[in-house]
């Protein structure tokens, strides 16, 4: 059988772990990695163009979408139109409205877009939804870190006046969270408007946050994360029915292989735009369907 030839569009934190995960499937190939900044990379045995027309007619099942979550919609229409299929880490809850717009895309050029395709919204969407199956009347309580949020850092990093910032998820309790944000101003930038701007936008606006700033983000790093779910309620008419997931994770490095994984399932989905809650797990896995069934069934 021939490998998922796959692409990688940007290389940052994603797309570097992204690129690992790729190169050790045992049924893919990595073809390239597209990003503005190819001129700056130099990477072994990879072949780096600042734009996909550089990698002439290679054939490319999927795109993998490493960019932040406000260029999806942006950056997916290209690929999908002709008719390659994409996986992104999308990663702003209440997806509805991108779903559609993704779908009329991968629709347009007969391709599949997997969106919110990392641990959460996406592989705990999954655990939420079997939690549902299981106990069909309760409360799901979803607690986030300690940990760093990508997406909440990205944004953060994208305020003006700010060189680099990081933003860690502190859980408080029955789905609460607190956001420290630790920011590196660029010379001349006023603190005061860089906190209120954090502070106004659309990832922070509905979690209590604070800003400090700091001389060096990067002695702050630390990219691990983590999650508790739980969920109590009722099977059938029976109560106290109470269960719960949890992991401890390299953020980055974990929402690349299940975005590696969802490239896999792309491939044998139909044309429109799919959660990871409406693919079927088996189609993420490498391996024949008997082997899989007899290894984990």
């Amino acid at each position: 059988m021939s490998k998922i030839q796959v692409a990688i569009v940007g290389y940052g934190n994603i797309g570097s772990f992204c690129a690992q995960a790729v190169q050790a499937a045992p049924d893919m190939d990595l073809v390239g990695i597209i990003c503005p900044e190819a001129k700056t990379l130099s990477l072994t045995g990879i072949k780096v163009v600042e734009q996909l027309e550089d990698l002439g007619n290679t054939k490319i099942d999927v795109a993998i979408l490493c960019v932040p979550s406000r260029l999806v919609t942006k950056v997916a229409p290209k690929y999908l139109e002709l008719g390659i299929n994409t996986v992104d880490p999308y990663d702003v809850h209440g997806v509805w409205d991108t779903l559609q717009e993704m779908d009329a895309h991968a629709r347009k050029g007969n391709a599949c877009a997997i969106i919110s395709a990392g641990w959460d919204p996406g592989s705990d969407s999954i655990v939420r939804g079997l939690m549902l199956a299981c106990v069909p009347r309760g409360i799901t309580h979803t607690n986030f870190g300690p940990g760093m949020s990508m997406g909440h850092t990205v944004a953060a990093k994208a305020v003006p006046g700010v060189a680099n910032a990081l933003s860690m998820t502190i859980p408080l309790g029955e789905g609460i969270h607190r956001r420290m944000v630790y920011v590196q101003l660029k010379e001349g930038a006023d603190f005061k408007q860089v906190e209120a701007a954090i502070k106004a936008d659309a990832y922070f606006v509905h979690d209590e946050t604070h800003v400090f700033q700091v001389d060096d983000v990067a002695q702050l790093m630390d990219r691990g994360h983590s999650v508790l779910l739980t969920r109590k309620g009722v099977s059938g008419t029976t109560d106290n029915q109470n269960m719960s997931f949890s992991m401890n994770i390299n953020n980055p490095a974990l929402t690349s292989q299940i975005m590696v994984s969802c490239a896999r399932a792309a491939t044998k989905q139909g044309p429109g735009a799919r959660t990871m809650l409406e693919i079927p797990v088996m189609d993420m896995l490498p391996g024949e369907r008997k082997d899989l069934i007899q290894s984990l069934v």
